[in-house]
């Protein structure tokens, strides 16, 4: 998102469009975001419902201040009616499944800002985030990322991905594709979600705790989920310690102090300091919100 402040996205539950006890809680887990899915979590048959209570649940999960992001579908039978029932006032976000090619984001960009346009809703407001979800997709991480300004961060689909490999999601297989997204996502300049790991990883929290650790040493600065006991580890994970902000701080300090007297490097507890190490201390300050 080059030119505007990252969205500080550290959690985004799934739950499915259509199961309206779910969506009647969301909101109180603590997530930064609820995606309602139209997707996979919801059969065929059942589509046209989940389209059908979209309006009362983004009215009903936005009521405290969470985003409302819907995934759509990536079957064009599916996606033009998922638009249509999903762009309206308090969406955040459009999650887009299975993107294999730039032209693909462009297109939908073009028919949301039809509906933008058309319902009278501000121009570019609402957001995606991309799912990279087929070999295929790695080989246009760039033009994928850059694809279009409403792109404003992008995850690997780790369950889908490994899938397609005709593999496991098992941290030996996702490093790599994992790690392409997050340097074309930082390339780009949009915000780097996922973890090295299967999304379903919950029944064994601490073990997902320290997954979610090594995401943000990793350079991720958030992910989605699908339970909501995964809420309060990445929350915690991808939110700076007290004693991380302290460093921070006196780092931005003693740098603003450093170039008012003409130095590019300076010492903090012992060790020298420079911009690589600033920009560090800057992002940690981001990330506190």
């Amino acid at each position: 998102m080059s030119g505007s402040a990252a969205p500080r996205w550290r959690s985004l539950l799934f739950v499915p469009a259509n199961v309206e006890r779910f969506i009647a809680r969301a909101n109180e887990r603590g997530a930064d975001g609820v995606i309602l899915d139209l997707e996979d979590a919801v059969p065929a048959q059942k589509k046209p419902e989940g389209r059908a209570m979209l309006r009362d649940s983004i009215t009903s999960i936005t009521c405290n201040g969470t985003a409302a992001m819907v995934r759509v579908n990536h079957n064009l039978r599916y996606i033009g009616q998922d638009l249509e029932a999903a762009v309206m006032p308090g969406l955040t976000a459009l999650v887009l499944p299975k993107v294999e090619d730039a032209g693909f984001v462009r297109d939908v960009a073009d028919t949301v800002a039809e509906l933008e346009r058309e319902q009278g809703l501000p121009l570019g407001e609402i957001k995606f985030i991309l799912q990279v979800e087929t070999p295929r997709a790695l080989f246009a991480l760039p033009a994928i990322a850059g694809a279009h300004p409403r792109v404003a961060a992008m995850t690997l689909g780790p369950e889908d991905y490994s899938a397609a490999m005709g593999g496991v999601p098992e941290p030996d297989a996702l490093l790599t594709p994992n790690y392409a997204v997050l340097c074309a996502a930082r390339a780009a300049g949009i915000l780097p979600l996922g973890f090295v790991g299967s999304i379903g990883a919950y029944s064994d929290i601490p073990a997902f705790a320290e997954m979610a650790r090594r995401a943000r040493r990793l350079g991720f600065r958030g992910a989605m989920i699908v339970h909501p006991s995964q809420v309060e580890p990445l929350n915690q994970a991808f939110t700076p310690t007290p004693e991380e902000l302290d460093w921070a701080h006196r780092v931005v300090t003693a740098d603003a102090a450093a170039r008012a007297e003409g130095r590019g490097a300076f010492p903090i507890d012992g060790k020298m300091v420079d911009a690589p190490v600033v920009r560090r201390a800057e992002e940690i300050l981001a990330l506190a919100g």
